[in-house]
């Protein structure tokens, strides 16, 4: 009875390791150097942006009759934090520091003035206008100038992120900021300036028509 032998496989010889080693030692160094120092082979790797979007569509159309007569530039830092119930933070639970900056503004509505709102002396050397309050435009955030200072999430979150389809959503915080921004547009005086601005602009146009006396009113008749 004879048992058959194995072959043995086959060791790589010394020499066949150290040129191996040496060509990968060369392909890192390659990578790592022949970038930047070759000239023009970076470009060759670099990447490209194409935008590919679809043309706009035009959805609607509105006449605006507002004149804009001030506009307040805000900014305000947002510090949100979402906990769980019964998890620590470590697991779940989110915390965003944000600077939100925007603008609001401050205007008066042209549109519902009436024939009832002007009144104009026979000899057309005074006139009466009667206009309604100034109101607050919908706070505008400036992406330009609105940024996330710092971002803390839990285990659970970071793992929701990544199969979420928009990981660094910072909605809440910046529909947060907008809010904020337009509670200070309210305390502030802007609709008293843009009245101001917008009494201005009257008396300058009509006195230019000939209109000696120019008076505005605001407010219901």
């Amino acid at each position: 009875m004879t048992t058959p032998i194995r072959r043995l496989p086959r060791r790589m010889p010394g020499w066949a390791k150290a040129v191996s080693a040496v060509v990968l030692v060369l392909a890192v160094l390659f990578a790592g150097i022949g970038l930047t120092v070759l000239p023009g082979l970076k470009d060759l790797f670099g990447t490209e942006t194409h935008d590919r979007s679809g043309p706009a569509l035009l959805e609607s159309i509105q006449d605006i009759s507002r004149y804009d007569a001030a506009s307040g530039n805000f900014q305000v830092v947002v510090d949100l934090e979402k906990d769980a119930k019964y998890l620590p933070d470590a697991i779940r639970g989110s915390r965003t520091l944000y600077v939100g900056a925007g603008s609001v503004d401050a205007y008066v509505d042209l549109g519902k003035v009436g024939d009832n709102d002007v009144k104009v002396n026979e000899d057309r050397t005074s006139a009466t206008i009667r206009l309604p309050h100034a109101k607050l435009g919908e706070p505008a955030l400036d992406p330009d100038r609105s940024y996330a200072v710092s971002k803390q999430r839990g285990l659970l979150d970071r793992i929701g992120d990544v199969f979420s389809d928009n990981p660094n959503s910072e909605q809440a915080v910046q529909k947060l900021a907008a809010k904020h921004i337009g509670d200070a547009a309210k305390e502030s005086e802007l609709t008293r300036r843009a009245e101001g601005n917008t009494t201005g602009m009257l008396k300058g146009l009509l006195r230019s028509l000939g209109f000696k006396e120019v008076k505005v009113v605001f407010g219901p008749a």
